[in-house]
Formats: structure tokens, C-alpha cells, sequence
């Protein structure tokens, strides 16, 4: 395949064995289904180094043109971000305000005489330009401020491969990125729900989605969480008796529980939705740690009633603030206009600096580690409970929470004070629950913290274990 130069440094010899490599694929010589060279035998072939080599394969496996089979190697899989459409000036149905909200952040003109804005040319060599890019940025001109309210389109390409790994079928044009989950949840409750309305949710479910629909002034209503997801039986009679129309639920790695949904029970599931004609909200901040073939309802639907919304919080930095709904044009079109009219975009640069880790490759191998921290910390805390004599509900995997039972007639609060007076953080269960009621006490609790020793032994005395 040829050699690189070692006067070559590191970063130029990935670009050009990733390049190499491209090259090969997109011009049939590595078809697709075909295995690539091991490991060992590019980085021989090329003349760089392993780690080199890695580098590159992993930028593959990120580009969406090859993919990693454990313990079988890397494969051509034939998938790549589609080129963006050629924008043209758009036919105008409504002269408004989103109107013009719109077509300021999507460029569909060339004379931009109604622009409120500079031109990017006029940002170039800006001092501000030349604080976030660095060195590396030389010569690169500020990006545009808001750019497309749809969000930055390498990332939302990106994430279209990373959902087709999901088997959930979308492209860019049915994702909108935005500032974290919550905003995506945010924007969702407030164009779907309305005063009095009642929504399901899980019970005990994500607590800060029932403050946005106690803000949205709906009527919660909890659906039972068993140890393999929602209770359909419950689900049906909630459905029956309230005539809900809307469902927001965790499907894998579920906060407060830990515990994922079943295949069965994820079925069953979309099959009392779809004769309910009930809409889907389907929470996945765990997905990037989580096999790709986990049972979603996104996946199993296609979109058609479910929305699925994602994030980087949980795997990257909550600092960051980005996520993403992913759902049918005509949904996503309405979210769009709400995104614009509320916050007029999310963060470009945010999203620039997400898609180059990505791109890179870094991200993967982020998440190889951060994976290999939750499983270790997850064995760690079970040990930790084990000890205390502290029943943890369901098998919880892969994500950060353990949903766990205290002694009956335990005091959630008053143990919550007693924690905070030891500088102990303590989640009581009542707060996951849609009413604020729950018949036995329970509390949340996080993998990466129940290891420290400080923990095992306030709740020792609480317990008054031996």
C-alpha cells in the first residue's frame, strides 16, 4: 500500500492512511463486505506505527465506511454521509417572523440585504476566532453566528450513521440538533402539550421532564416501570382511562432504575400504541455506551409515532449542551420553528467541536474507556449494596444509576439530612415518582459514587448493620 515518511508528523500520517484507505473504498478496490488489513499488517504496510493505524481505522469506523466486528476485525460497510443539498431560494409561503428567522440561518440568498448581521468575511483574523481555534485555526475565518437552525450538518450527518447502526432509519434532514436533552424535551412538551392534557410518563421516571410538564400545566400520569420496562398491562389501563395521547419513556439504561426494555416487552409496547393512536417519547441519553442492537422503539417504529431524542451529557460533558430529536419531517418541521422562535439555534461551535471528535475517531475510544469505567464501578457498587444487605431492583446495565430498597419505614428525608450533614448527596426515590408518593422507600443511587468509602460507612450506621 506504500510507505509514509516519519518526517511526516503523527496527525498527517493518519490523514493520509485514513485517506489511502478512502481512496481504496470508494473506488471498489476494498468492496464492500470485504475485510480491511488487521491492525498490525496496515501499520506494517503503510510504515507508521500501531497507534497511528488505529488512529485511521477509527476515523473509518466514525466516517460510517467501515465497521468494527468484535473479534473478527474491520469490514467495508458501505455507508457515508450524503453530500448537502445545493441550496436554492426557497418559495415563500407566509412573509413572518419565522420566516425571516428562518431564511437568516439557512443562506437560501445571495443578496442579503435583509440579513441583521455581518458577513463572516468581516470576522476573519478576529481576535475572538483566534482564542477558540488556536494556532491550528490560522487563517481560518470565524464561523457564521447562528448558521442552519436545523443545526451543523456534519454532526447531524454523523448521527444519521450512528442511528442506522441503531437500526433506527433517519438522515440529517429528520434530525434537530439542540442545546442537551432537556431542551429537546423542552421544545417537545411545548408543542405537544397543552393545559389540563394527560401525558404518561414512567413511574418512577425522570424527574426533571415532570417539572416541564408541571410547567406546561398538563395532568401526569405514571406508567408502572418494571424490572423490563413499562408495564404494558398498566400502559393499556392508563391509556383506557385517561384517553392520553403522549408517552415519555427511558428505554435502556432507564433513570431512575438502571434496567433496559426487553424485545418483548418493547413490542408489546408499540402495538397498544399504534391501536391507541398514543405518541412515543423516547429518551436514549445512554445509547452511546450501549449495544447498538439494544431493543429501541425507534427502531422497531421507524419514526412513525416515536420521537427519539438523544444527548452528550451523559457520555461527554453536561458543559457542552447538545442533543438532538430525531422524528418524521412533518414533527421536526414544527420543532424547528419553536427552536427558532424560543432560542434561534443551537451552538455552532459547540457542535463544530462535537463533530471533530467524531470525525477523529477520539470520540469512540472515549467511550471505550468511559464503558469500561461503568462496568467496573457498576461491579464495585453491587459488591458495596451486597455488603449492606440493600436489595437493588432489576439487573441495571450500562448506564450510571442503581435503583435500590431501603428498610421499610425508612424516613427519606430526615436520612437525606443526615446525609447532607456528612457532605453526602442523597437522591430519595420520592422525587422520580409523578406524584411525589411512593410505598416504599427507594432511593437513586450513582455507580460512580457508591464506591467511596464514606458512603458504606454512613449508611452502615443508618443500618445499623454488623
Amino acid at each position: 500500500m506504500g510507505t509514509i515518511s516519519p518526517a511526516d508528523g503523527p496527525p498527517r500520517q493518519v490523514d493520509r492512511v485514513f485517506d489511502a484507505l478512502v481512496d481504496r473504498i470508494e473506488s471498489g478496490a476494498l468492496p464492500v463486505g470485504s475485510k480491511l488489513p488487521s491492525i498490525r499488517a496496515a501499520a506494517t504496510s503503510f510504515g507508521v506505527s500501531k497507534n497511528t493505524a488505529i488512529n485511521a481505522y477509527e476515523r473509518l469506523v466514525a466516517s460510517g465506511r467501515v465497521e468494527s466486528r468484535p473479534g473478527s476485525g474491520f469490514y467495508v460497510s458501505g455507508r457515508k454521509p450524503l453530500p448537502p443539498p445545493a441550496l436554492q431560494p426557497a418559495a415563500i409561503e407566509a412573509v413572518d417572523s419565522v420566516w425571516l428567522l428562518r431564511e437568516q440561518l439557512e443562506r437560501h440568498y445571495e443578496v442579503r440585504v435583509g440579513d441583521g448581521r455581518p458577513p463572516p468575511s468581516w470576522m476573519e483574523g478576529s481576535e475572538v476566532g483566534r482564542h477558540l481555534w488556536g494556532h491550528s485555526g490560522r487563517g481560518r475565518a470565524l464561523q457564521e453566528s447562528y448558521g442552519s437552525p436545523f443545526g451543523y450538518l456534519p454532526l447531524r450527518q454523523a448521527l444519521a450513521l450512528t442511528l442506522a447502526e441503531r437500526s433506527i432509519r433517519a438522515v440529517a434532514d429528520n434530525i434537530l440538533l439542540t442545546a442537551g436533552a432537556n431542551h429537546a424535551l423542552d421544545l417537545i412538551v411545548r408543542q405537544l402539550v397543552s393545559p389540563e392534557q394527560p401525558v404518561l410518563v414512567d413511574a418512577p421516571g425522570y424527574y426533571p421532564l415532570f417539572g416541564k410538564l408541571h410547567l406546561a400545566r398538563a395532568r401526569l400520569v405514571g406508567v408502572r416501570r418494571n424490572e423490563d420496562g413499562p408495564d404494558p398491562e398498566d400502559l393499556a389501563a392508563k391509556i383506557a382511562a385517561t384517553g392520553a395521547k403522549l408517552f415519555f419513556t427511558q428505554s435502556l439504561a432507564h433513570n431512575p432504575t438502571g434496567c433496559s426494555i426487553t424485545l418483548p416487552v418493547a413490542h408489546r409496547i408499540l402495538g397498544i400504541a399504534g391501536a391507541a393512536g398514543l405518541q412515543v417519547v423516547e429518551s436514549d441519553p445512554f445509547g452511546d455506551v450501549l449495544p447498538a442492537m439494544s431493543p429501541r422503539l425507534a427502531a422497531l417504529d421507524g419514526l412513525e409515532r416515536v420521537i427519539y431524542v438523544g444527548t452528550f451529557a451523559k457520555t461527554l460533558s453536561a458543559s457542552l449542551r447538545s442533543g438532538f430529536i430525531a422524528a418524521n419531517a412533518a414533527l421536526l418541521g414544527s420543532l424547528l420553528d419553536l427552536k427558532m422562535v424560543t432560542t434561534v439555534n443551537s451552538s455552532g461551535f459547540v457542535e463544530r467541536a462535537l463533530h471533530g471528535l467524531i470525525e477523529s475517531g477520539h470520540y469512540r475510544k472515549h467511550l471505550r474507556r468511559l464503558s469500561a469505567r461503568i462496568e467496573a464501578a457498576a461491579g464495585q457498587a453491587r459488591g458495596v449494596l451486597g455488603r449492606l444487605g440493600l436489595p437493588v431492583f432489576g439487573s441495571p446495565a450500562g448506564g450510571f444509576y442503581i435503583w435500590c430498597e431501603l428498610p421499610s419505614g425508612t424516613d427519606l428525608e430526615e436520612l437525606s439530612r443526615r446525609a447532607a450533614a456528612e457532605s453526602i448527596l442523597f437522591a430519595p426515590g420520592t422525587i422520580f415518582s409523578p406524584d411525589g408518593q411512593s410505598a416504599t422507600p427507594t432511593t437513586r443511587l450513582n455507580v460512580a459514587h457508591v464506591g467511596d468509602p464514606r458512603f458504606e460507612a454512613f449508611m452502615r450506621r443508618e443500618l445499623k448493620a454488623p
